[in-house]
């Protein structure tokens, strides 16, 4: 067995960004950023009023000064005369300021009579002007790689960028493989279950941006499982579930060695997840994880999600770890790294007290895998430890 960063190291050996697509601004959110893009335009693209009230010279802004309104500036709409002496003009806020005014009143500071304003005693320091360019100017650039937010969307617009460079989205396949599953909805026969792995991924891989494939339900035959693996022809990672352990329906390995898949490694030194295997399988990436419902989740959130990642030009990166205190002590740890189910409460974290990787309502109630090191002491409340955001 290997450990936890020896197997994201070669599972990052195997994985190679994918190609690169320019894609409507629109369609952009989540995707990521392929190459710097660059600002077409200053923002503000002239002196803009940042409050309503009134545009005037800031050496004639006294108390009890008194200034003739001779127009309006609006959004979308300037006042294209030239500010004089004594003399102000209406304005709104985002409104170009201007000739010959730099200072606004906001209109709080002003009393109105007719086309005469006369402005009070308590003056505030203003100017309330924003400069031309005091967000950006032209070429200033957003830098790839970069997943692109929805703040990062509204400054691509803002800049007047109507198409992005992204990289494509990875199309991962999805095997689930057993006799024992049957879909959602179905009736199962009295030794089956139902198969819920597949649609935890999906969520998954669907959350960091890919495009997710599901396949059909491959049987434990030869037959069925080279059935299903033609289907995931195309793909750019092929993700099984199940039938990677040693049994005697454990066939995934065998088979997809016999179709060309080359192994890079087989089984990790963890727990929940120890069945975990990849490797190359033609032009594709495959992961093969466990089958245990817990064990499949904690391993795509460990290797999946980071490869996913990878695959669309990010950094090559282990799941950021956190750090908390111990809400409860534990007991000693074992002879694999365990990732332990966990809740936070009160900025403290606690272990759940039902660790089986097959029990699904216990990692739905959790909040975070609490990482146990290779024989770990007990620890008690209090002591500081790592974990990993849900």
């Amino acid at each position: 067995m290997i450990s936890v960063p020896e197997a994201l190291g070669h599972l990052f050996d195997l994985v190679t960004p994918v190609g690169t697509e320019t894609v409507p601004l629109i369609d952009a959110a989540n995707r990521v950023l392929c190459a710097d893009v660059s600002a077409r335009r200053d923002q503000p693209p002239f002196d803009s009023s940042a409050m309503d009230g009134y545009a005037l010279k800031s050496a004639e802004a006294e108390p009890d000064a008194m200034f003739q309104v001779i127009g309006e500036s609006a959004a979308g709409s300037r006042f294209d005369g030239t500010v004089g002496a004594g003399q102000a003009v209406r304005i709104f806020t985002g409104a170009p300021m201007p000739a010959g005014a730099d200072r606004v009143v906001i209109q709080e500071d002003v009393h109105v009579s007719g086309r005469m304003i006369t402005l009070d005693k308590g003056l505030d320091d203003g100017p309330h002007v924003r400069p031309a360019g005091a967000d950006f100017r032209v070429g200033d650039t957003i830098a790839a790689p970069r997943r692109l937010s929805d703040a990062d969307l509204a400054l691509l617009a803002s800049m007047n960028v109507p198409d992005v460079p992204v990289y494509r989205k990875p199309v991962v396949a999805l095997i689930a493989t057993g006799d024992e599953l049957v879909m959602p909805g179905d009736t199962p026969g009295p030794d089956q279950i139902i198969a819920s792995n597949m649609f935890g991924l999906k969520a998954m891989v669907e959350a960091e941006g890919a495009t997710v494939r599901m396949l059909p339900i491959a049987a434990d035959t030869e037959s069925s499982l080279k059935q299903v693996f033609a289907l995931a022809e195309g793909a750019d990672l092929i993700v099984t579930i199940g039938g990677a352990s040693v049994g005697d329906y454990d066939l995934v390995g065998p088979v997809a060695a016999e179709l060309g898949m080359e192994q890079s490694f087989y089984k990790v030194a963890m727990r929940p997840g120890k069945p975990l295997m990849a490797g190359r399988f033609g032009d594709a990436v495959m992961i093969g994880l466990p089958g245990n419902p817990v064990s499949a989740m904690v391993c795509g959130r460990l290797f999946l999600v980071p490869a996913l990642r990878a695959m669309m030009g990010l950094p090559a990166a282990a799941p950021e770890r956190q750090a908390a205190p111990l809400g409860a002590a534990i007991p000693a740890n074992g002879p694999r790294e365990h990732y332990m189910r966990a809740q936070i409460r009160n900025g403290a974290i606690y272990a759940l007290p039902r660790q089986d990787s097959s029990l699904l309502s216990v990692l739905s109630q959790s909040h975070a895998l609490l990482i146990r090191p290779v024989g770990d002491g007990p620890r008690e409340a209090g002591e500081i430890v790592e974990y990993l955001q849900m």
